[in-house]
């Protein structure tokens, strides 16, 4: 009999510009705020001793650097038990939600009980691509500069005929709908305070997203460069920015959470993992939801709130029409309505993990009557994933 993995909690850091001069987290290590996550998990979840945790996944699209083995490594730096295994696991940017998704799968076949996973990436310490050494027979097959990042977000835009009015008005979207949720307490559960920098060098606890900007002009956003390509769509604004962060959730089995006396509200249902194009990377959301319904029996209409990875308005924009998950323009009733990658920051292998933090946050906060909830995103070289979780229907401790 498969057992049941249901999620305890989830938390992360706030996502801080990547930037060696401004970014709030300049002085802090990615180790670093992974110990912050696990850190609140065990203070937030005092039932739960670090010895007891049967392993750690930690996702992270750039193993090297500071991040080299950084599961292992974080993990011992923050002075917790050797004998907890812990490891790192690279998927690029999935590599946190294909953390989750080892994690619960683990649990679900027996194999463990509490499981810890995590995703992180400061991406101007270890910065996109560092020591990335090609095949090359990979080059033989792809010409390099088709399967570079904005090639790939100006490629979807053509094929799937995205206007750059539409794109911008969901990078707006996406700001506001941060900037309220932000202004209204929504992301307090969430994110655990970390010491920072301010600009000006003086230490501040950061607890809030770096990237949020409180206004941005149409006019001047029409008026950006494109870098990507000669004559271009996709520019800077209705891009995902360099970002650290860390996220991290605490799985365990139903029946062990039952005996610990701890509060669950929602199970791992379902994930995904699936391939496709890497010149086309960002539409991999679509074969990776579309399995995950054939393989569920689910529809778009039986999700309750869906969490996106936004690291281009176009591919965003691609998914979220062809799969019919929401209104084909912003603003949205159930995608991403506390704002996506292009506010929030995208640090690679931590969006995985921080698209499901904030989904049970979502779904707990504003949609507590669902029973679904959906996140899924893209990956550099064409993998994408998807995770469905289920609300529990009868929980004696929640």
């Amino acid at each position: 009999m498969t057992a049941e993995c249901v999620f305890i909690d989830a938390v992360r850091t706030a996502n801080a510009r990547a930037h060696k001069d401004k970014g709030w987290f300049r002085k802090v290590r990615p180790d670093e705020l992974l110990t912050a996550a696990y850190t609140a998990l065990f203070a937030r979840n005092p039932q739960v001793k670090p010895e007891m945790v049967d392993a750690v996944f930690v996702g992270s699209s750039n193993p090297s650097g500071m991040q080299n083995e950084i599961g292992r490594l974080a993990w011992l730096a923050s002075s917790l038990p050797e004998t907890v295994p812990s490891q790192t696991i690279c998927n690029q940017c999935p590599s946190g939600m294909s953390a989750t998704m080892d994690a619960a799968r683990a649990i679900m076949a027996g194999e463990t009980e509490i499981m810890i996973a995590a995703g992180v990436d400061d991406m101007e310490k270890v910065a996109m691509g560092a020591n990335m050494d090609f095949p090359p027979r990979l080059l033989t097959r792809y010409n390099i500069m088709d399967i570079t990042m904005g090639a790939t977000a100006e490629k979807v835009a053509d094929q799937y005929n995205i206007s750059v009015d539409d794109m911008n008005s969901f990078a707006i979207n996406s700001h506001e709908c941060a900037k309220r949720a932000r202004d209204a307490g929504k992301f307090k559960n969430e994110i655990v305070p970390v010491k920072g920098l301010n600009e000006d060098g003086s230490e501040f606890m950061v607890d809030r997203d770096q990237w949020i900007r409180e206004k941005l002009d149409p006019a001047e956003m029409r008026a950006m460069k494109t870098p990507f390509k000669e004559n271009g769509k996709i520019t800077a604004a209705m891009s995902s920015p360099l970002t650290a962060g860390a996220a991290a959730m605490l799985l365990m089995n139903r029946e062990k959470a039952d005996r610990l006396g701890l509060a669950y509200t929602y199970r791992y249902r379902c994930g995904i993992q699936t391939g496709n194009d890497p010149t086309v990377m960002g539409i991999g959301p679509i074969y990776a939801v579309r399995k995950l319904f054939e393989k569920t029996g689910l529809a778009p209409d039986d999700i309750g709130a869906v969490e996106i990875n936004e690291a281009f308005a176009s591919q965003a924009l691609a998914c979220i029409r062809t799969l019919k998950l929401d209104h084909d323009n912003a603003p949205f009733a159930k995608v991403n309505t506390w704002g996506g990658a292009i506010a929030l920051g995208h640090p690679l292998g931590e969006s995985g993990a921080r698209i499901l933090v904030t989904l049970l946050n979502r779904m707990k906060t504003d949609y507590p009557h669902e029973k679904y909830g959906l996140a899924t995103l893209c990956g550099g070289f064409g993998n994408a994933n998807a995770v469905l979780i289920e609300k529990v229907s009868d929980s004696g401790n929640a």
